[in-house]
This record gives C-alpha cells, sequence and structure tokens, in this order.
C-alpha cells in the first residue's frame, strides 16, 4: 500500500491506497475519481504501518480492499460505511 500524508496550515490528510490502484481512473454513473502519484504516491508501508498512522489521523481517504480493510481491522470504518465505485473500495475518515 501507499500511504503519503498532506499538510496545509493546521490541517493534515493522510491518503492510502493499493498499490495496484496509481493512475488509475474509476467511473461509476456520475462519478469519477482518478488515483493520482501526486496525491496517492508516497511511501510504501505495511498494514500495521497503515494501522498506526490511520488510527491516529484526522482526516483519511483510503482506496482499495487492502487499504480499506485496514481501516475496518481496527475499527475507525464500519463496513457499512464503505463505498464501492467502479469495483473499488473507497472510505473517507473525518474527525472534528
Amino acid at each position: 500500500m501507499y500511504l503519503k500524508i498532506h499538510k496545509s496550515g493546521t490541517g493534515t490528510i493522510v491518503a492510502l491506497c493499493d498499490r495496484e490502484l496509481i493512475g488509475k481512473t474509476l467511473k461509476e454513473g456520475n462519478i469519477t475519481v482518478t488515483i493520482t502519484e501526486e496525491f496517492y504516491k508516497g511511501d510504501i508501508i505495511s498494514e500495521q504501518e497503515a494501522i498506526e498512522i490511520i488510527s491516529k489521523a484526522p482526516n483519511v481517504n483510503i482506496f482499495g480492499e487492502k487499504a480499506v480493510s485496514c481501516a475496518v481491522k481496527c475499527g475507525i470504518v464500519d463496513k457499512v460505511n464503505v463505498k464501492i465505485i467502479d469495483k473499488v473500495a473507497h472510505a473517507q475518515i473525518f474527525r472534528i
């Protein structure tokens, strides 16, 4: 999986995705999402590292079965809140 941390002012967004999704464009209905290198391609990390980071991150954007499974496994995303876009699992976490 790739994990990239974006910092802007006082905000932080963590981007997490399965490696094979980089560069893909997902389309379903009126939704189109491109998994760009610029936003998602950061460090290659293990499942345990991903869990440690996303369990503390204020905002997380996640694509892919492995990546979303990490969020479900550690209890920060409920399976009912996982969206499927063009057969790819997607979840977002916003902590206020």
